[in-house]
């Protein structure tokens, strides 16, 4: 992709409306455009994150057995007032009318859709496991929309929901969710801490939120300095093992680790002191074992091996891809702009031509953009005629991980300088040879 041919529109000066860095550098690097309080339009840079974030949890998701729907975001009021959260809710809900005076709103999750789904195909327990989950727009109607896409009123979610004949395999099913988060967020270059959590309107007596640490996170959070440690499971998983993932499970949750409102200071006195982390975090994902909260109410019951009907064990498991992509820019900046892992980088190289129409310079551009692309990796070429500092600034600020720099000596000698952008290092590289690398997938 040439820039001259790109949708990119750098802001020079920080917006004053920007509280934190992610929303700062997410304006100022064209990703978003702010449309009304807590609602943003998805530039093509912030949009190519986005899908990969998005990506890479549909990967993850499919890996531990679930699929993938999808539901509306109008949902009637009916199916709510079937669970009872119509009215209890709260103001967060967006409720509207259609032209036929019917109660409507603007779902703000997906257990009362999801469980009449349910209802209306499965019958037997032979028919479970079964957990479904969908990549949709939420809209919740925040008093205080604030941080950009960190706390926005319309946002991107994953919803997956459980559906298990009894608790102790709803278990096993919230086992692998966790696994999944714990695998999803590693890939997109996030430590994330699993921590006991409240369980809010969504309901249930078990509940995780996974939390990572950020100066500019919304609430105090406390854990052992031991899951800095702990090994992420890797692609081998196996997520039919259910003893293998309750494994995992409980050693990531032996150490202590609490958000602000289920934290015990007694429980947290027996950490050793020089182990005890005391931060602020941002979540990430949330994930919730509700049991018949949902089915009972709404009738969502299956038959037994015993022949008896049973109302099914159900679960949630939320993660915010749009809220994510703020969270890796807090994790993951410099004084210069954002340093993106390059799993959700939305081009792996910007290569800059310093001198646009010069025939050597522009013929090697050209060269060096078709190897990567072969090669598999996706290039944003700088053909622009801006001055160099300004192309510098420019590739800094939307931290693409590999600057490759072609300028008239080098194109001369046969050379061009690589600068990794997470470090700063650059290395002056033969062309022959980084031809001869990305022939052969390095």
């Amino acid at each position: 992709m040439r820039l001259s041919h790109y949708f990119l529109p750098i802001l020079k000066e920080n917006p004053r409306e920007a509280e934190i860095v992610s929303h700062r550098l997410m304006l100022r690097a064209g990703m978003i455009r702010q449309q009304a309080a807590g609602s943003f339009s998805w530039l093509p840079l912030g949009k190519r994150v986005l899908d990969n974030v998005v990506q890479i949890i549909r990967e993850e998701q499919n890996r531990a057995g679930a699929l993938e729907i999808i539901m509306p975001t109008i949902q009637s009021a009916d199916l709510w007032r079937e669970s009872g959260r119509y009215d209890d809710y709260g103001k967060e809900m967006l409720r509207i009318k259609d032209r036929h005076e019917r109660d409507m709103l603007y779902g703000p999750t997906n257990e009362e859709m999801v469980t009449e789904i349910f209802r209306a195909y499965v019958r037997s327990y032979k028919d479970l496991p079964l957990n479904l989950y969908h990549i949709q727009w939420k809209f919740r109607d925040e008093v205080r929309p604030r941080f950009g896409v960190m706390r926005s009123r319309e946002f991107l979610m994953k919803d997956a929901y459980s559906f298990d004949l009894d608790y102790e395999s709803a278990r096993a099913a919230y086992n692998r969710m966790f696994v999944s988060y714990l695998r999803t967020f590693t890939r997109m270059g996030l430590q994330a801490i699993p921590m006991r959590a409240d369980t809010g309107p969504i309901g249930g007596d078990l509940s995780h939120e996974f939390i990572i640490l950020a100066d500019t996170g919304e609430s105090a959070v406390f854990c052992d300095r031991e899951f800095l440690a702990l090994p992420v499971p890797g692609a081998d998983t196996n997520f039919s093992d259910d003893a293998e993932i309750a494994g995992i499970v409980e050693e990531w949750t032996r150490p202590y680790a609490a958000t602000d409102d289920m934290h015990e200071e007694a429980a947290w006195a027996k950490v050793p002191e020089p182990e005890r982390l005391s931060a602020r975090g941002i979540e990430v994902g949330h994930i919730f074992h509700f049991g018949e909260k949902y089915s009972k109410p709404m009738g969502a019951s299956v038959t037994g091996p015993d022949g008896k009907e049973h109302f099914v064990s159900g679960g949630s498991y939320g993660i915010g891809p749009s809220r994510l992509v703020a969270a890796i820019i807090e994790a993951s900046h410099d004084e210069n702009g954002i340093i993106w892992p390059e799993a959700v980088a939305p081009f792996h190289v910007m290569l800059i031509n310093m001198k646009p129409g010069d025939s050597a310079c522009d013929a090697l551009c050209e060269k060096l953009q078709a190897a990567y692309e072969k090669a598999g990796r996706e290039v944003l070429y700088d053909d622009t005629d801006q001055r160099a500092g300004a192309k510098f600034a420019t590739a800094d600020l939307i931290g693409i991980p590999w600057q490759v720099i072609v300028g008239p000596r080098g194109a001369a000698e046969g050379t061009v300088e690589v600068k990794k952008r997470a470090t700063g290092e650059r290395d002056v590289k033969k062309v022959d040879e980084l031809l001869a690398m990305l022939e052969k997938g390095a």
